[in-house]
């Protein structure tokens, strides 16, 4: 058998394998077509910029992770390297895979670069954050590019209790890099039970701090800033202005309307969660997407219809399930993957562990986010929900 120096090996490949140019890409990429564009050069090459549509698989990562990726064999997948070799091996070592479109674009990233088309840079991750995040890097719908991503996110979480501490717990630990915090109350010995951020010794302590405090603990990355206050009417629009997304953890009628109201108005994503003794539900409101929660219940419950959990009760561990699924559709928000529960509602039954999800539509008719809407601004119903607790 012949043996074949690199540069023999080289061009027998690139001359065996479909290749594109660089001007074929762009051409691709401004017609919107549905192809998958993968750079496959290392990470510190990564960093200096890269095209930015690209998903970043390093060449010795590709096969391992391809199929996480693109698992349909048939799509039309384009690679590149810094100058066109590496790529050309990646695509014959793809085709044997059985992928059958794979494209090598053929001058490379840097082909692209000095022909003056754009190239995208984003903050790179120090090492102490590649290591503390390494399980998400290596994960294809994550790697570094989605770590940055949470890692500049920002997140109102309304409540520190038995739904926002789980929620706040894993966002933090998932490196999401401001969070929010609303609480007014503080913290007493019946909380204990299920609001899993404090401790004994936290007992009479303010909630925000409490909660500040755990999370520095967990991760010092994060930027906690605390809101020792009750939303109202005057203060919500202002408070989640900045932010991206806010987590509705509140057990009250009067806070849930007027964050629904709030973020509505403000264009921002709602993940809301609830809880009754065994029961729980999760969805996302999105003005931009789905219904919002008046599509679901035009107008509060008369005051004391729905009991509290104060009055009613609450398996300890369930709120640790809703947050948990809360944080979930957060970050695949922030992530933009998978399919989040917008125009969705998941229910969970602790006591016959069951999930069921049924569909709400946005309704047309809804006073606020419907064709013809009657709300114009925000209303504070403290005054007769009758319920004042906050948290879960």
């Amino acid at each position: 058998m012949a043996r074949l120096t690199s540069q023999e090996l080289l061009a027998k490949v690139r001359g065996e394998v479909k290749e594109m140019s660089m001007g074929q890409l762009k051409e691709k990429l401004n017609n919107g077509e549905d192809f998958v564009l993968i750079d496959i050069r290392e990470q510190d090459e990564y960093a200096q910029g890269f095209i930015g549509e690209a998903t970043h698989i390093p060449r010795g990562f590709l096969e391992l992770r391809i199929e996480a990726l693109e698992p349909d064999r048939n799509k039309d997948i384009v690679l590149y390297c810094a100058g066109g070799n590496r790529s050309a091996l990646a695509a014959q070592s793809l085709e044997a895979m059985g992928y059958t479109n794979v494209i090598s674009m053929a001058e490379g990233f840097n082909g692209w670069r000095d022909a003056g088309y754009e190239v995208a840079k984003e903050r790179a991750l120090n090492p102490e954050e590649r290591e503390r995040y390494s399980r998400h890097l290596i994960v294809p719908e994550i790697g570094e590019r989605g770590q940055v991503k949470i890692l500049e996110s920002k997140v109102l979480l309304v409540g520190t209790g038995g739904l926002g501490s789980p929620s706040a717990y894993y966002l933090a630990a998932a490196g999401v890099g401001t969070i929010g915090l609303v609480d007014f109350d503080v913290v007493d010995v019946t909380n204990l039970q299920r609001q899993i951020i404090h401790g004994t010794s936290d007992i009479g302590r303010a909630k925000v701090l409490s909660a500040t405090e755990t999370i520095n603990d967990l991760n010092p990355g994060v930027k906690v800033v605390q809101h020792e206050e009750r939303l109202v009417s005057d203060n919500i629009m202002d408070i989640i202005a900045d932010y991206d997304i806010v987590v509705d953890g509140c057990d009250n009628f009067e806070t849930r309307y007027l964050v629904n109201d709030a973020c509505v108005m403000s264009g921002i994503p709602n993940v809301h969660g609830s809880i009754y003794q065994f029961d729980g539900y999760a969805t996302v409101f999105h003005p931009e997407k789905g219904p919002c929660y008046r599509c679901l219940y035009a107008e509060p419950p008369p005051p004391g219809a729905v009991p509290s959990c104060d009055e009613a009760g609450v398996l300890g561990v369930l709120p640790g399930t809703i947050g948990l699924i809360q944080a979930t559709e957060t970050l695949k928000l922030i992530l933009d993957e998978g399919d989040p529960l917008i125009g969705r509602v998941l229910m969970y039954d602790a006591l016959d562990m069951t999930f069921q999800t049924f569909n709400v539509p946005k309704d047309p008719s809804c006073p606020l986010c419907g064709e013809t809407p009657t709300i114009h601004e925000l209303i504070d119903y403290q005054a007769f929900c009758g319920i004042t607790a906050a948290g879960g």
